[in-house]
């Protein structure tokens, strides 16, 4: 196994900020980057609700809070981002991750293993001509990060046994079970679940049943939570986003076809949970 102290994450959004606290929480030395200062003012925030709501519910001190944030280091500067590994949980665009990779490539050492939380691209594709592809590897988070418990650990064409070991040992030590899985696009839970929301969305553009109804269908059929809900909670954005890259990776193949309907969403701005507005209302 590569030894591992300081991990850097790439993205303060949802995910990323989500990552930075549960490997904080593990007592690792943790450098979270975004261009954005806001952006990392929020996750801040965020990061600290939700160490304050597992305070409320005795799951860790007023102590162990200042540890988690003292091993924090929040910063806009890409330069700062070098560590044993380094995340990225930034945008699902197959170029924008490979320009960030080459670029951390050319800060880090070549042993510095590149993760990437791609939630669909294929790693063969986001590794291609990044120097020493062999430490490129996919560490699959779910959102949210601090409280789901599984993690896909994907090996692309070029990645070394080595280092997905290394992934798969440090997921149970951050406290997640973690499953391997050869590089495909959607890799295991995305590919599945993908027509869990496909589906829905055409039953809806066939104006068969509302959100509200094939939700409420769903959840008595025993999932926790019905698509349209789970849309809202993901992001209907990043949704979309996952699809639209399935849709690419399947050659058009028309059980993955994005949703009209979700694509309206995106373009009105109605994200879901984090903009106040989406397949339901919570402003």
């Amino acid at each position: 196994m590569i030894s591992v102290k300081k991990v850097g994450i790439a993205g303060a959004g949802a995910m990323g900020a989500g990552i930075a606290q549960v490997f904080a929480q593990a007592n690792f030395e943790v450098v979270l980057f975004d261009v954005n200062a806001a952006q990392l003012e929020k996750a801040k925030g965020e990061i600290e609700k939700n160490l304050a709501q597992a305070i409320s519910k005795n799951k860790i001190s007023e102590a162990d809070k200042s540890g988690v944030l003292a091993r924090i280091t929040f910063s806009s500067e890409i330069n700062s981002l070098k560590a044993d590994l380094i995340i990225e949980a930034i945008v699902e665009k197959l170029e924008v991750k490979r320009e960030l990779f080459q670029k951390l490539a050319e800060i880090n050492s070549a042993e510095t293993v590149l993760a990437t939380n791609t939630s669909s691209i294929p790693v063969t594709r986001i590794a291609k001509d990044i120097p020493n592809p062999q430490r490129v590897v996919g560490m699959h988070f779910f959102n949210p990060a601090h409280l789901m418990k599984l993690v896909e650990v994907i090996s692309g064409a070029e990645t070394s046994k080595e280092v997905a070991e290394t992934i798969k040992q440090l997921s149970i030590i951050i406290g997640k079970t973690s499953i391997m899985c050869s590089d495909s696009p959607g890799f295991i839970v995305n590919r599945v679940a993908r027509h869990y929301y496909v589906e829905s969305l055409k039953i809806l553009e066939e104006k068969v049943a509302t959100n509200e109804t094939i939700d409420t269908l769903m959840e008595s059929s025993g999932f926790k939570m019905g698509p349209f809900k789970l849309m809202d909670h993901v992001g209907n954005d990043i949704n979309f986003a996952v699809t639209s890259s399935l849709f690419e990776s399947f050659h058009q193949d028309a059980k993955f076809r994005p949703s009209r309907i979700q694509q309206q969403k995106v373009d009105a701005g109605h994200l879901g949970k984090k903009s106040g507005k989406g397949f339901y209302n919570y402003s």
